[in-house]
């Protein structure tokens, strides 16, 4: 029988997880289970967060808990088979594929191909239980430092999710696409938490799809730490893909070694509320992080990206380039924060923040910040908040473009930007269709996917 945990108060949670607490650590290692107690009081002194939390400004998340759902401590088994209710609609990307369900790495994931030697790919919880040494030194170790509610949640009840490991000096030579879906028979919080370890010059790509298949209410906390080692490259792509009524709350934590890279584009193409956290500490010399992501929203849709970069140490490189499409009465926030401590000279760090908004009634709100405690360095950030270029628009009129297309090659011209800092030729072309159909006026959802718009 599935065992389900009903609640319909945010000040439920705790108790919530206090009753049940045997659930949540059925079936995971100590050094998992150690961290949850401290992590839940961290979560209940700050409580859900709202616009009175400073780095929650523009985003009240109390209201999203208030609905009814379920959460599930233990997998359950759908009855479908999820491999033919979806296929990615992109296929020439060729991949290793994997499914995740509700936070759990899919119980009926087809074998994977042929990874290098040493590459660990697969459930979270299987491999802390079978190899706990790939995983116990590092798990919460940044996520743990983090004083965001909702990442302490996470923590609190986590069970499963993805988990990566790549040996130094392997390359895995083509991309891992994670399927993260959403699909149960009544409104779900998921709680996923997602490891990647990479070691000394190695290379990996992760292109991670988030779906819902149904037009349930979901809440969704997901949560990765990311390890590279020295002289590693590290890419990893995310394509938010779900209906109006999906809360998506993702953080992204990394610490980079000497001369790591890290390459993240985050594209949000739908979402009810959509909260992105990314915190990056370069902490080796000559690392360098750069990060791009694209929203388009409409409705009374809300994204939210925070971004919070550390440069500790001299000689490292940093980029953001985010940008929003605001329509009708959808609404748009990003904070990215540079700080620049006292040690770490000769740092470059750059960000820029541009927005369009296409109705009287979108919103944007942008708070670019630079902390800098070092003296000899190059830092720059700007943001600007505005409507279709009408000299741009008169051009392509006098050329013979009806108003309505002009309008469309603007949008595409601007979103296009962040599009091309895709380095997988087929992926972004796929993104560059999606993209455009969004602009259009239509979803764009994988064709063979069951993901409809709930309004």
């Amino acid at each position: 029988m599935t065992e389900t945990i009903k609640y319909t108060a945010t000040e439920e949670l705790a108790e919530l997880f206090t009753q049940n607490r045997e659930m949540y650590e059925e079936g995971c290692p100590g050094f998992m289970n150690r961290v949850r107690s401290d992590a839940l009081e961290k979560f209940v002194k700050a409580g859900i967060p709202s616009r009175k939390n400073e780095n929650y400004k523009y985003t009240d998340l109390r209201p999203v808990f208030q609905n009814d759902f379920s959460v599930l401590p233990r997998y359950v088994q759908q009855q479908v088979d999820l491999h033919e209710m979806f296929h990615c609609d992109v296929p020439q990307l060729n991949t290793h594929l994997v499914l995740l369900i509700n936070g759990w790495y899919y119980g009926h994931n087809r074998k994977i191909g042929q990874l290098p030697d040493g590459v660990v790919l697969g459930s979270l919880n299987h491999v802390a239980r079978e190899h706990p040494h790939l995983i116990e030194k590092a798990y919460n170790q940044l996520a743990g430092k983090s004083d965001d509610p909702i990442a302490n949640l996470n923590t609190a009840m986590a069970k499963d999710g993805l988990f990566l490991y790549v040996p130094d000096n392997v390359t895995i030579d083509k991309p891992i696409q994670i399927v993260n879906l959403l699909y149960a028979k009544e409104n779900t919080f998921a709680v996923q938490r997602n490891m990647f370890v990479l070691g000394k010059n190695s290379e990996a790509t992760i292109v991670f799809c988030d779906h819902t298949l149904n037009n349930n209410y979901y809440i969704l906390n997901n949560l990765s730490e990311c390890f590279p080692e020295e002289d590693s490259r590290f890419n990893f792509y995310a394509v938010q893909n779900m209906h109006n009524g999906a809360v998506n709350n993702t953080h992204f934590f990394a610490d980079l070694k000497a001369r790591a890279n890290l390459h993240t584009n985050t594209l949000t193409l739908n979402g009810g509320v959509v909260r992105n956290n990314l915190n990056i500490k370069l902490k080796g010399e000559y690392a360098h992080a750069d990060l791009n992501g694209l929203a388009l929203a409409d409705e009374e849709q809300h994204i939210d990206n925070f971004i919070a970069i550390d440069h500790s140490v001299p000689n490292c490189t940093s980029n953001q380039l985010y940008k929003n499409i605001l329509d009708e009465q959808s609404s748009g926030a990003f904070t990215g924060r540079i700080h620049v401590l006292r040690d770490a000279q000769k740092t470059e760090a750059y960000q820029r923040n541009n927005n369009v908004l296409l109705s009287e009634t979108a919103e944007m709100n942008t708070k670019p910040q630079l902390i800098i405690d070092a003296d000899d360095v190059r830092c720059s950030h700007g943001a600007t908040v505005g409507r279709i270029d009408e000299d741009a628009l008169f051009y392509l009129r006098t050329r013979g473009i009806n108003e309505k297309e002009a309008r469309l090659m603007i949008m595409f011209a601007f979103a296009d930007e962040v599009l091309s800092q895709v380095n997988i030729k087929v992926l972004r072309q796929r993104l560059e269709e999606l993209v455009n159909r969004r602009l259009r006026g239509e979803l764009g959802p994988c064709q063979s996917c069951s993901f409809n718009r709930r309004n």
